[in-house]
């Protein structure tokens, strides 16, 4: 009899374990659609079950109280960041290529004409890489290194406006002509470097401006060559004992809407002019030569370009001033080639793709 009481006892405490299981699985069983509910921030259309869900996991629950203290701290803390992201609105717009797209840390918006893509091309050693340090706002490096870096992108701010020039040095595209033909067809304006102490080098960037100027007038399916935005530089001016490349034998090759300046990377001659060349063909202020605004960090303008926003006044009561992103990268070549085609369809639809 104690043996039957005993086996009855512990058949009750089964019971009751598998009971309070029960009641614990239930517990956390709750509706999806009810949890969605409870997610959706400000009073939007409540979310549809979807059909595939379980009968178990679609069925309305009288009641959420019973979840969790830890459940209702993550549900808090994901309606906390909707709010946040409720009271900072829609991202900041920037500019690539003249196409607007959403960036997260934009720190200003940018129109489109006030955005600018240009692509350095020329020969290896002949200084792109420090002429575009020094529009960036860096120091002359002395030691030659191979090109790492060959996507820069600069932030200004100029009275109300803010403008946004992408520099795209393509030395690394150099053997890839597909690549290279790609980043001609986006460019908005061409810096095209030499050496004035080796002849190959200014014969390569004749043949630069040739290739440039037939892939233009075949983007726009023109019958007569395309008008050009185009820069050439004769760097290593102050080199003037190897000199091997006169001026008059670059007038006779140039045609005479390219611009010719003689240039020294390493002492600054004729950047400033360089530089207010680049910004008069692209629309924009003379104030975005490196000599005319504050480089400040990107902390400083985007703190700038946030206070700007919660009074009447705008950033044209300050000085001009330049930030330079480290944070951006190059488009992918896909969504060059989408803005290349985009612009060739515009131009009664070539019959095949334009970089070929």
């Amino acid at each position: 009899m104690a043996r039957r009481a005993s086996r009855a006892q512990r058949s009750d405490i089964d019971d009751d374990r598998t009971d309070a299981e029960m009641n614990t699985t239930e517990r956390f069983q709750l509706p999806i659609d009810g949890i969605l509910e409870m997610f959706n921030p400000v009073g939007g259309q409540p979310h549809q079950p979807h059909p595939a869900l379980s009968p178990v996991v679609q069925q309305k629950h009288p009641k959420v109280s019973n979840l969790s203290k830890t459940g209702m701290g993550l549900l808090e803390t994901v309606k906390g960041r909707w709010r946040q992201q409720d009271k900072r609105g829609t991202q900041e717009e920037v500019c690539v290529s003249g196409e607007v797209q959403r960036c997260a840390h934009a720190p200003c918006a940018i129109k489109p004409r006030n955005c600018l893509r240009i692509v350095v091309l020329g020969a290896p050693g002949v200084g792109k890489t420090n002429l575009v340090k020094r529009f960036l706002g860096e120091e002359f490096q002395e030691t030659y290194k191979v090109t790492a870096e060959d996507f820069h992108r600069k932030l200004f701010h100029v009275g109300a406006e803010a403008y946004q020039v992408d520099l795209l040095d393509a030395a690394r595209e150099r053997n890839f002509p597909a690549k290279r033909r790609l980043s001609i067809l986006t460019g908005d304006i061409f810096l095209l470097v030499f050496s004035l102490d080796n002849i190959e080098s200014f014969s390569e960037v004749c043949e630069l401006l040739s290739e440039i100027r037939v892939a233009k007038t075949k983007l726009v399916k023109s019958k007569r060559p395309a008008r050009l935005s185009v820069v050439v530089c004769g760097n290593k001016v102050d080199l003037d004992a190897h000199r091997v490349v006169s001026r008059s034998d670059v007038t006779k090759a140039l045609a005479r809407d390219v611009a010719f300046f003689e240039t020294s990377a390493k002492l600054g001659t004729a950047l400033e002019a360089v530089f207010g060349e680049l910004a008069a063909m692209g629309g924009l202020p003379y104030e975005t030569t490196p000599s005319q605004h504050q480089l400040v960090s990107m902390v400083t303008y985007r703190s700038l370009c946030q206070r700007s926003r919660g009074r009447s006044c705008t950033l044209g009561e300050a000085a001009p001033c330049a930030a330079v992103d480290t944070l951006a990268r190059r488009p992918s070549f896909g969504s060059d080639l989408q803005l290349v085609l985009g612009s060739s369809a515009k131009a009664n639809k070539p019959e095949r793709c334009p970089i070929q």
